[in-house]
C-alpha cells in the first residue's frame, strides 16, 4: 500500500477551495496521472485515504470479501451523528440485526401497496411545473422525492409546514456535514464557531418531530398499510420491537437516502432527456402503448422498460451515492498490493461509472446500454447505481418504481428542452444537479 503514488497533503491545500466547491475533477486528475489506484495525504503525519477507480477492488471490499471492511467513521460518526446510527450508518452486528428486521418492508409484495400512494404524491406534485417558461426543475423533483417518502413511511397528510421543516433540516445537516469531511483540518472551528451545535439541534428538533408522529399512531386504532406500520409490526428475532429511538434513526436515514439520491436522479434524467430529443421521443411513445392501463401499477411499470433504461443510464453517468468509503478491519490483498488494518479506501463510482476500459463511448448519454437483449454479466461488475452486495440500497426497488412512474408522467404530458450546453454538478453527501433549467412544453 505505502508504494502507491501519494497527493501530497501540500497539494490537497492547495487546492482547498476548488475540492470544497467540486473535488471531482481534482480526483480525476490524480486518477488520470496516477492510475486506478493512489493515495491522498490528509495532514502532515502518516494520515491518508486510498482512492480508486477499480471496479474489481471495489467488488472485492463490497461484496467478495465485505466481512473485512467496515464503513468509516464518515458515516459511522460524522454522518451518525445527525441521522443516527441505523442502517446507513451502522456497522457489524448492529446493521446485520437491523437490516434482517427492515428488510421484509421493501419486498416487492410489500411495495404493491405503496405504488398507488406514490402515484397519487407524484401527480399531486407535477402540477407544480408551469408550462412555457424556463425553471430549476430540482425544487420541484426535490420536492416530490421527499413527500413520496413521507407519504410512504408514515402515510403523513397534514400541514406542509411540518415535512417541508422535516426537509430543511436534513437538508441543513447534510451542508454542515459536508464541509467537515472536506475540510477535517477545520473541524476544530467548526465545534468553536457553534455551527456543529446549531446543526445537532436542528435534528434533535426533527428527532421530537419524529417521535410525535410515531406516538400519534402507535395510539392509533387505523392501519394505514404504510412503512411505519411495517415497521412498528417488525420484530427481532427474540421477539423484541425497535424502541422510538431507534425507530427514529432509520426513519431519518430513510428520508436522507431516500429523497436525497431520487430527487438528484430525477433532475439529471430530465436534464439529459432535454438534452437528447430523439431519446425523449421514444419514451413518449412508450406512454402511449395502450396495453399499460390493463393491470395493475406494477405491471404497468414493468411494461416502461425504455424509461426504466433511461434512468439506469442517467444513473451510470451521474450516480446520486457517487462515492463510497470502506475501512480494512483486518489486513487484507488484492492484486498484490496489501491493505493493512485501518487503511482506508475511498471508492469512486463516479469514475467506474465513466471509466474508458470499462464502457464503449464512455461519456455518451446511451439507454440502450440497459436494454433486455444485453447480457447483464457485460456491465454487473462495475454498475453500482445502488451499490453492491450485502449493504446494496435497501430501497432500489422503492426508488426504481418512483423515478419511473415521474419519468413517464412528465413525458406524457410535456415536451422538455433546455439551452444549456454542459449539465453542472454540485457534489455534496450525494451527487446533486445545478442550476437545471428546463422548459416544459405542453404537448
Amino acid at each position: 500500500m505505502n508504494n502507491l503514488p501519494t497527493v501530497s497533503f501540500f497539494k490537497v491545500l492547495k487546492n482547498a477551495k476548488r475540492i470544497l466547491k467540486n473535488p471531482l475533477p481534482f480526483h480525476h486528475k490524480n486518477f488520470e496521472k496516477h492510475g486506478d489506484c493512489f493515495r491522498v495525504k490528509l495532514g502532515f503525519g502518516s494520515n491518508s485515504v486510498i482512492f480508486t477507480r477499480d471496479a474489481g477492488l471495489a467488488k472485492h471490499m463490497l461484496q467478495k470479501q465485505h466481512r473485512k471492511y467496515y464503513k468509516s467513521k464518515l458515516q459511522t460518526e460524522d454522518l451518525a451523528r445527525y441521522i443516527g446510527e441505523g442502517l446507513l450508518t451502522a456497522n457489524g452486528e448492529k446493521w446485520l440485526r437491523q437490516r434482517r428486521l427492515i428488510q421484509p418492508a421493501f419486498h416487492k409484495k410489500k411495495l404493491e401497496l405503496l405504488v398507488t400512494t406514490m402515484k397519487e404524491v407524484i401527480d399531486l406534485e407535477l402540477q407544480k411545473i408551469t408550462s412555457g417558461q424556463t425553471i430549476d426543475v430540482f425544487p420541484i423533483m426535490n420536492d416530490l422525492a421527499f413527500k413520496v417518502v413521507a407519504r410512504s413511511l408514515f402515510s403523513y397528510t397534514g400541514e406542509d409546514k411540518v415535512i417541508s421543516r422535516l426537509q430543511y433540516i436534513t437538508e441543513s445537516a447534510q451542508k454542515t456535514l459536508i464541509k467537515e469531511i472536506r475540510q477535517p483540518y477545520k473541524r476544530w472551528w467548526f465545534y468553536l464557531s457553534g455551527k456543529m451545535r446549531s446543526t445537532l439541534q436542528l435534528t434533535q428538533e426533527a428527532r421530537e418531530i419524529l417521535n410525535g408522529i410515531i406516538e400519534e399512531r402507535k395510539n392509533s386504532s387505523i392501519h394505514y398499510d404504510d412503512l411505519l406500520d411495517m415497521l412498528l409490526n417488525s420484530k427481532y428475532e427474540d421477539g423484541s420491537a425497535m424502541d422510538n429511538e431507534q425507530l427514529i434513526d432509520e426513519i431519518l436515514i430513510l428520508f436522507t437516502a431516500g429523497h436525497e439520491t431520487t430527487s438528484n436522479a430525477l433532475t439529471f434524467t430530465l436534464q439529459l432527456l432535454a438534452k437528447h430529443p430523439e431519446i425523449q421521443e421514444k419514451v413518449y411513445q412508450e406512454t402511449l402503448n395502450p396495453e399499460l392501463d390493463q393491470g395493475s401499477l406494477l405491471e404497468e411499470i414493468s411494461k416502461l422498460q425504455y424509461t426504466k433504461q433511461c434512468v439506469e443510464e442517467a444513473m451510470r453517468l451521474y450516480p446520486p451515492a457517487y462515492f463510497s468509503d470502506r475501512v480494512a478491519i483486518e489486513d487484507d490483498e488484492y492484486n498484490d498490493v496489501q491493505f493493512s488494518k485501518g487503511s482506508m479506501i475511498l471508492i469512486s463510482f463516479f469514475e467506474i461509472h465513466r471509466h474508458q476500459d470499462l464502457w464503449k463511448d464512455p461519456e455518451a448519454y446511451n439507454p440502450d446500454r440497459f436494454a433486455p437483449d444485453v447480457d447483464k454479466k457485460e456491465y454487473a461488475d462495475y454498475y453500482f447505481p445502488f451499490g453492491s452486495g450485502p449493504r446494496m440500497c435497501i430501497g432500489n426497488n422503492f426508488a426504481m418504481y418512483e423515478m419511473i412512474l415521474a419519468i413517464s408522467n412528465i413525458a406524457s404530458k410535456y415536451k422538455i428542452t433546455t439551452e444549456i450546453n454542459q449539465i453542472a454538478i454540485k457534489p455534496l453527501i450525494t451527487l446533486k444537479p445545478d442550476n437545471a433549467l428546463l422548459k416544459f412544453i405542453n404537448r
